[in-house]
């Protein structure tokens, strides 16, 4: 339908911000016991399945934007059809999908547009996009996430930017979907 790609990345990029080694994010976590880091919004034992090697926090903090954008691409953009998906839900859905699974983001789709929720964004699950209001698409997919943050153990210590995360992309992609309405 069309290609949302770079604004999205760099979108997306904006959200998640610089280098983290927070202990109390999950994501800092290393299945092997070494503590674990985020840049750019990868963490570290993701960017080490992507490079095939273990890699420091000396080494994750001079990742680039240009280092982890065909990371993104791949593991969060394709995987969620991106390019299939209309204008403004393309970006909600990927951003979602950069912070909580792609898989994730697919099921919640899915379950905004009332098809099954297998995680994969199909034939079917384009259709129900197709028809659905992308307005009332992305109310109804941004109050799915905020449910989904509120119900994970770590809310008291995210959840505020959680929140504004959820009320800025929500905004975005309403802006992106009106440009698509004039």
């Amino acid at each position: 339908m069309n290609t949302n790609w770079e604004r999205s990345f760099e979108l997306m990029l904006q959200s998640e911000g610089g280098f983290s080694d927070d202990v109390r994010d999950n994501g800092n976590k290393l299945p092997d016991g070494r503590p674990g880091s985020t840049m750019l919004g990868v963490t570290q034992y993701n960017w080490e399945q992507w490079i095939g090697h273990e890699v420091t926090h000396a080494q994750m903090r001079k990742l680039t934007a240009a280092d982890v954008k065909p990371f993104y691409k791949r593991k969060f953009w394709d995987a969620c059809r991106g390019d299939a998906l209309p204008l403004g839900i393309d970006y909600l859905v990927f951003d979602f999908a950069v912070n909580a699974g792609p898989g994730r983001s697919a099921k919640i789709l899915q379950a905004a547009v009332g098809v099954p929720a297998d995680g994969m964004i199909g034939p079917i699950t384009l259709g129900a996009v197709a028809v659905y209001s992308p307005t009332q698409l992305i109310d109804k997919f941004s109050e799915a996430k905020i449910n989904f943050y509120q119900g994970l153990g770590n809310f008291d210590v995210y959840g505020v930017g959680w929140m504004n995360r959820v009320k800025h992309v929500r905004k975005v992609a309403l802006e992106m979907v009106g440009s698509t309405q004039t």
